[in-house]
């Protein structure tokens, strides 16, 4: 598998933030919405990896016309939250990371929110190990034109996308990429490239591409 490039999906990953993404949200509609409506982790992890729309119609239509108001208000109301008791990073993460720094510039594309990758890097500090990033939140764009995006700016002719969803892998076909499917995520994959059960088989898999 020859690449030039290693680009990464955040949630389902690299970390799970599920239970505090739950514990902010559920605090915000109540602060600053007045409902008394509980979050669960299980709740977030159903609308991991979706675009904000789409996170909207699943979860806040039933406010009407103040849902993409609310959803947003969620949104972005979690970063200080999430900033301060931070997401699960997945065990091998760092390792890999490191490992494969040496051999690739690595990236991130995700879905969410402007800012948010940035409060993955302040938590975990492992924003060392990453090129560039780019999200939905901060260019309106989809995954597949943000990945693009990240193989246009970084001059990228054959990288390969990492992610634990059906949705983060028609995004890299989309862009032109391979596909890895993290399956120790949040989701399924139809037919992957690859298949990891743990971060720390991605270097392992890339190690043995390399000697081949």
């Amino acid at each position: 598998m020859a690449i030039d490039g290693i680009i990464f999906d955040l949630d389902g990953t690299l970390w799970d933030s599920c239970r505090v993404v739950a514990e902010s949200w559920t605090g915000i509609m109540q602060k600053c919405y007045g409902e008394d409506r509980i979050f669960t982790a299980d709740d977030i992890k159903g609308i991991m990896g979706l675009a904000a729309g789409d996170i909207c119609k699943k979860l806040f239509s039933r406010y009407g016309d103040r849902a993409m108001e609310i959803c947003l208000g969620c949104m972005n109301g979690e970063l200080e939250y999430i900033a301060e008791h931070s997401g699960d990073v997945y065990p091998g993460v760092e390792e890999m990371l490191s490992e494969l720094s040496k051999q690739y510039p690595l990236f991130i594309v995700s879905n969410c929110q402007d800012g948010y990758i940035q409060c993955f890097f302040k938590c975990t500090g492992l924003g060392r190990y990453i090129k560039d990033i780019e999200c939905e939140g901060a260019t309106g764009l989809s995954k597949a034109e943000n990945i693009k995006l990240i193989c246009r700016r970084n001059g990228l002719e054959k990288p390969v996308y990492v992610g634990d969803t059906a949705g983060d892998e028609k995004s890299a076909r989309a862009a032109g990429c391979r596909f890895i499917h993290a399956a120790y995520g949040f989701g399924k994959a139809e037919a992957p490239d690859g298949v990891i059960k743990s971060p720390a088989e991605l270097a392992a898999i890339e190690e043995e591409n390399r000697n081949v």
